[in-house]
């Protein structure tokens, strides 16, 4: 049953406001009853950024609603939380930051064989006429699908 991954967020502004590239998956760590909330009331990796700190890379401000029957623990919803990946990826990730001008971003949390694991980009920032751009390929592209449904009836 829990051995497809299961989306349980997207970071939507991050694919419109920077190009994002070489995707890495990363555990996450989390405390006390975050799961269970990620389970019932999802989470958000909205005004989320990604930050390496003495070759260990950090989620801040990524927001996960406090689990309502957890009345013992209080848990800061946008705390800083660990991401799990080899140091060699954290390095490489690292190096290219430094030396390119990349930034580290959120782009997806989903579950994976029941463990929660976030998709984390390097992302290098869009112009204006790139964002133009990209609206207007999506406006052809809902456009089209509004035409084959059309098309099939």
């Amino acid at each position: 049953m829990d051995n497809e991954m299961k989306v349980i967020t997207t970071n939507k502004k991050a694919f419109f406001n920077f190009f994002i590239s070489d995707l890495v998956e990363a555990g996450i760590e989390l405390k006390g009853s975050e799961v269970k909330s990620i389970r019932v009331n999802g989470m958000s990796l909205n005004e989320s950024f990604v930050l390496i700190k003495n070759d260990e890379i950090f989620l801040k401000n990524a927001y996960i609603k406090p689990y309502e029957h957890d009345k013992i623990s209080k848990i800061d919803e946008r705390r800083t939380r660990k991401l799990l990946l080899h140091k060699a990826e954290i390095v490489k990730l690292g190096r290219k930051v430094q030396e390119k001008g990349f930034s580290l971003m959120a782009t997806k949390a989903y579950f994976d064989k029941g463990k929660v694991k976030i998709s984390v980009g390097l992302a290098k920032g869009k112009h204006l006429y790139d964002k133009r751009a990209t609206e207007k390929e999506g406006a052809v592209k809902k456009e089209l699908r509004r035409v084959v449904k059309e098309g099939g009836r």
